[in-house]
């Protein structure tokens, strides 16, 4: 349930998708695979997120701790003999890092998703965990860590100016915080090795970015780089090795994908280290003492790392050769000979691997959801889609076990499609193993991810195709997928739901109100209803991305831009709703408030047009706690279920500890009424 920028949620008019028009049991070759249970998908993995230590002695991952997602750590090679360091009882540690001597490790931590990140600590060797920045109403974010320096690193703070954040020197061993810089209009900052300030950009009344250097003295140069508003989106400044010298610039200035240049932190000058002609540069490998470049990864229809240089070259390829599936470095040993390593097979659950360079051996650590071992996985297909315009959309289809017994891609007869509609919007979806995928396959149905018009990835022009197409060609791109499935027998054109979240929330919104003959339903989870109050509310510290948000959108400033704004809302045609709708939402979600999800709830029921509104008190732009999530799948799946006709897990106890609160439609649910009344 991955989601980027937006939030609200939606419901379900259950009276369009009557008992007489329920879908039959999709067709397979072969018996339907055993039904995989909720909790074995959706709740706590067994263990996740594998990080060496800074000396390569320990392996820290999370692991839950009386129901709850905390930090474990175990001696090298004794995964087994694993011992609790924290003990959160409320929300799930998803963020932590090594400090860089390995004496603590810190992670970031919220309260009911209100994004409100504080730091904390604990003591690997006495459990003790200390909040590092006590401060309430504020977000902290990580602006340098360096193996160079042992005992401090580089944060942000906007406890003084909700909109931007000081720079603070934070020493951990003593807790004491020092100001570096009071920001009073930058969006980010790069530090050296050192933890020495070297560059700031600032956001300019275009949407553009001004790269500007900070002398030793802490005073602002003469800018050396200024990023064009069309290319902010995919370019920046990515880090500086050890000499000091030089920037790693990602950029595509001049170009369509984004390549990475070695910027003269003197002349401003850029020479080219690496670019792809198929996608944008990803992520980046660089070297844990020197951060020096290594390698960079290109994602199109797959991931795949590409050396620079000779320093990690024979690695990339022994894993390339080994892993059997997609891989990624999660963190290195400071001698850089262990790194620990995710592998992503698709059709098995992930698992995190102990990679030791020196003996050129693979040692796995654990597997993140072995309750899925063995379990029937569907395989899932990576597809290039034309647009109606001629644009490529990379898409990812996911058909349900033994429905292709010739494995021609396509099903033997079509079956209930789902449109699983990314979040961002300006994020994409990729290949590998996704729960959602595998969860809606295994009920029965075909899904869809389509990378539509907006997201990134693909090159500049692709990404800024999406600007203010927002119900224009960006839904277009969305219903000539459906077409494309409907054209190729994936589905007939009466039974496509349409679900996602964030922007995928408002996808399924637009796509209710203004194709509503396309969908047979929609679910949407935390997606915005109304343009303008959504502009108008974002987060404080989002001033640094606000014209670039006005610029992509709308802008709520300009009566244009507020009659453009209401032209792309869904609120503005909730009248043209005529098909089942599930809205979920997070009551504490600060990117798109409750109120875009009770708007539109009330214009519906204004209208006398059914709505099915689930709400969480304790959530925010998505759902985190574990009994959350599993019961909102069990409301989900109960509504597709109707909808679509396809398998239903019986709801048991996937509603028991949830705060799962139904505010309109327990009754166009089947089921619904009573599995709350049984809620413990």
């Amino acid at each position: 349930m991955g989601t980027t920028i937006l939030a609200i949620g939606l419901s379900g008019l259950l009276s369009a998708c009557g008992k007489d028009e329920k879908a039959a049991a999709p067709t397979a070759s072969t018996t339907p695979p055993e039904l995989i249970a909720r909790k074995d998908l959706f709740g706590n993995p067994s263990r996740s997120g594998a990080s060496i230590s800074p000396d390569g002695t320990t392996i820290a991952f999370l692991a839950p701790r009386d129901g709850v997602m905390n930090i474990w750590v175990a001696p090298v090679g004794q995964i087994d003999a694993a011992k609790p360091l924290t003990a959160d009882k409320e929300r799930p540690i998803r963020r932590f890092f090594w400090a860089p001597d390995g004496s603590q490790i810190l992670y970031l931590q919220d309260k009911g998703g209100n994004e409100d990140f504080l730091l904390y600590g604990v003591n690997v060797a006495t459990a003790e965990t200390k909040v590092l920045t006590p401060y309430e109403r504020t977000t902290v974010e990580i602006v340098a860590i360096s193996s160079q320096v042992p005992d401090a690193i580089l944060i942000g703070m906007n406890n003084r100016d909700p909109k931007w954040h000081d720079v603070h020197r934070l020493d951990l061993k003593t807790g004491k915080l020092d100001l570096v810089m009071q920001n009073d209009g930058y969006g980010g900052f790069e530090a050296d090795r050192s933890l020495t300030l070297r560059l700031a950009s600032k956001p300019l009344p275009d949407g553009g970015l001004q790269i500007e250097p900070i002398g030793k003295d802490g005073k602002m140069g003469p800018p050396i780089l200024t990023i064009a508003p069309d290319d902010v989106l995919t370019s920046g400044v990515t880090g500086i090795p050890l000499d000091g010298n030089i920037a790693y610039l990602q950029s595509t200035a001049g170009r369509d994908k984004s390549a990475i240049y070695a910027l003269d932190l003197t002349t401003g000058a850029t020479s080219l280290l690496a670019e792809s002609d198929k996608a944008d540069i990803g992520g980046a490998l660089t070297n844990p003492t020197t951060g020096a470049l290594e390698a960079y990864n290109v994602n199109y229809l797959k991931d795949e790392w590409i050396p620079v240089g000779d320093a990690v070259a024979a690695d990339i390829a022994f894993l390339n050769e080994q892993a059997k599936g997609q891989w990624n470095v999660t963190s290195r040993s400071r001698d850089d000979n262990l790194w620990t390593i995710v592998i992503d097979r698709v059709t098995e659950p992930a698992a995190f691997w102990l990679y030791d360079r020196k003996a050129k051996s693979l040692t796995r650590l654990f597997t993140v959801r072995p309750n899925l071992e063995g379990k029937t996985l569907a395989p899932m297909q990576a597809l290039e889609i034309p647009s109606r315009d001629g644009k490529i959309l990379v898409s990812y289809l996911t058909l349900p076990p033994g429905t292709d017994a010739n494995r021609d891609g396509k099903p033997e007869q079509p079956l209930p499609l789902v449109l699983n509609v990314h979040g961002g919007p300006w994020a994409r979806d990729g290949y590998g193993y996704n729960g959602e995928h595998q969860w809606m396959a295994n009920r029965g149905y075909a899904v869809l991810s389509v990378n539509f018009r907006g997201s990134t990835g693909f090159g500049k022009g692709f990404t800024n195709a999406g600007d203010k197409q927002w119900g224009r060609s960006m839904h277009d791109d969305l219903i000539d997928a459906v077409d494309w499935a409907i054209k190729n027998g994936i589905t007939p054109k009466d039974k496509v739901a349409i679900y996602g979240g964030s922007y995928g929330g408002y996808a399924t919104l637009w796509g209710m109100t203004n194709t509503p003959d396309r969908f047979a339903c929609g679910v949407d989870i935390v997606g915005p209803s109304n343009l303008n109050t959504l502009l108008a509310s974002v987060p404080p510290y989002w001033a640094a991305f606000y014209e670039q948000l006005a610029r992509r959108v709308g802008d709520p400033r300009t009566e244009e831009g507020r009659a453009l704004l209401t032209e792309r809302s869904p609120l503005t045609y909730v009248d043209q709703i005529t098909k089942p709708l599930l809205i979920a939402q997070g009551a504490n979600d600060p990117r798109v408030k409750q109120a875009e999800s009770d708007q539109i709830v009330t214009a519906m029921k204004a209208k006398n047009i059914p709505v099915t509104y689930v709400l969480y008190p304790d959530e925010g732009h998505g759902f985190a706690r574990p009994a959350n999530r599993t019961s909102f799948y069990a409301v989900a799946e109960g509504f597709l279920s109707h909808c679509l006709g396809g398998r239903q897990e019986p709801v048991g106890s996937d509603f028991d500890g949830a705060s799962l609160q139904v505010l309109e439609g327990v009754d166009y649910v089947p089921g619904l009424k009573e599995a709350l009344a049984a809620k413990k």
